[in-house]
């Protein structure tokens, strides 16, 4: 691997950390209702795990309710069970045309743990792109084993990798502070 391979390779691996990261802080709840918070339920609809979004239109007509509209009428129930059967912690109300869940305020414990899951979160990423940052020192070491890059090479590819990691920690660091002010505040 040359050093523009062995850069674009890492940068697109910490931007994959930084999405997924992105994509469990949209999962945890806050005292407002977001359509994120259903993204991970499954339906078992027609005998295969279909994901929520895939089956109903969901939307937050108040801060405190969210409503899925399934494209079809005959799976709400099937939809109810799998939110029942889910971690959200919500009961789904369901009217024949439409299910709603109302978002009950988060006790300040809760709001201590769902902070708590955010760090531990984070830390999962922080740990990726660092594993990342290993990975491609090692290419850039057996690179210039190879004779392939030069000493001078070499370095100049770790310190890019360095401030790619520094980048990525920070995106890191700003999503992780945002979600969790985002929980702790009323």
């Amino acid at each position: 691997m040359d050093q523009d391979e062995i850069l674009l390779d890492a940068e697109e691996r910490m931007e994959k950390a930084v999405d997924h990261l992105s994509s469990s802080l949209k999962g945890i709840r806050t005292g407002r209702a977001n359509p994120g918070l259903i993204d991970s339920v499954k339906v078992d609809y027609y005998g295969s795990p279909t994901p929520l979004k895939q089956i109903a239109n969901v939307s937050v007509p108040e801060p405190q309710q969210i409503v899925i509209r399934p494209f079809d009428t005959s799976c709400l129930g099937e939809i109810a069970k799998a939110i029942q059967n889910s971690d959200l912690g919500m009961a789904p109300n369901n009217d024949g045309r439409v299910i709603r869940l109302n978002v009950p305020p988060l006790s300040t414990e809760r709001r201590q743990q769902l902070a708590g899951r955010v760090k531990e979160l984070a830390e999962e990423a922080r740990v990726s792109i660092r594993n990342i940052r290993r990975d491609a020192n090692k290419h850039a070491d057996q690179a210039e084993k190879d004779k392939t890059m030069s000493e001078d090479d070499r370095d100049t590819t770790k310190d890019k990798i360095q401030d790619l990691t520094k980048k990525f920690e920070g995106i890191v660091n700003t999503q992780a502070s945002n979600k969790e002010k985002e929980v702790m505040d009323d």
